[in-house]
């Protein structure tokens, strides 16, 4: 759809968390692993593509892809970063995957949700509940390499910072913030649960725990994404 919000069109039912190809021709898709809507994130099967033009859909190579979520795809298009849980071998991990083949490879870094930055060359997650992380990813060689890790931002308990999101420029990443809480279908930070007291942030990825929160209202807000403005900046 438009940035307002008009000319939707629709590409696919049952489906979470989408994301975009770098040259925005097409999308990546986790098709959901049960017909009937459940609050755990991770329930997927498989990966889809789908190409804007033609408005067709196929299935990624590697069959064998399951129980994965918060996909991001290189801006090369080469790749894909994502986490598993319970699936494919794995307890729990952040993975990076061939776009156009069945190569998986462990990033071996604690946590989830990985961010690519619009370079391709730098990686952001969250390592636990209370740390977001950035290092550099180097894709060039045999194996996806992490390097230079760094604590970005840090949080005491019960405030928990989840959702990082890289800027168009690399310079600032956004993330969410708010209250850890109990309630019958998870944590907060989880699809489909309400997030009272959470607030939008943003950080200098450069930097350690400069930030400002620039939502006030604690309406649930969270998973935040930015548009870009072209040479004037981003939003």
């Amino acid at each position: 759809m438009n940035i307002d919000g008009t000319g939707r069109t629709k590409v696919a039912d049952n489906i979470r968390e989408t994301c975009w190809k770098g040259d925005g021709t097409a999308l990546a898709l986790l098709p959901c692993e049960f017909d009937r809507f459940t609050y755990e994130d991770y329930a997927t099967r498989g990966v889809r593509f789908y190409d804007l033009k033609t408005g067709k859909t196929a299935d990624h190579p590697n069959k064998d892809l399951y129980h994965l979520y918060n996909l991001c795809w290189s801006p090369d298009g080469q790749w894909l970063v994502a986490t598993v849980h319970g699936g494919m071998g794995f307890k729990h991990s952040i993975l990076a995957l061939e776009a156009g083949g069945t190569k998986v490879f462990d990033l071996r870094l604690p946590g989830c949700r990985p961010d690519l930055s619009p370079d391709g060359k730098k990686i952001a997650w969250g390592a636990s509940d209370w740390e977001l992380c950035v290092a550099d990813i180097d894709f060039g060689g045999t194996a996806p390499k992490i390097s230079n890790r760094r604590a970005v931002v840090k949080s005491g308990e019960p405030i928990k910072i989840y959702h990082i999101d890289w800027s168009p420029d690399g310079r600032y990443v956004a993330f969410s913030r708010g209250p850890e809480r109990k309630t019958l279908h998870g944590a907060p930070e989880m699809i489909g649960n309400r997030a009272v007291g959470w607030n939008i942030c943003v950080a200098d990825s450069g930097a350690a725990s400069l930030w400002l929160e620039i939502t006030s209202d604690g309406n649930c807000d969270k998973e935040p994404d930015w548009a870009p403005l072209g040479a004037g900046g981003a939003r």
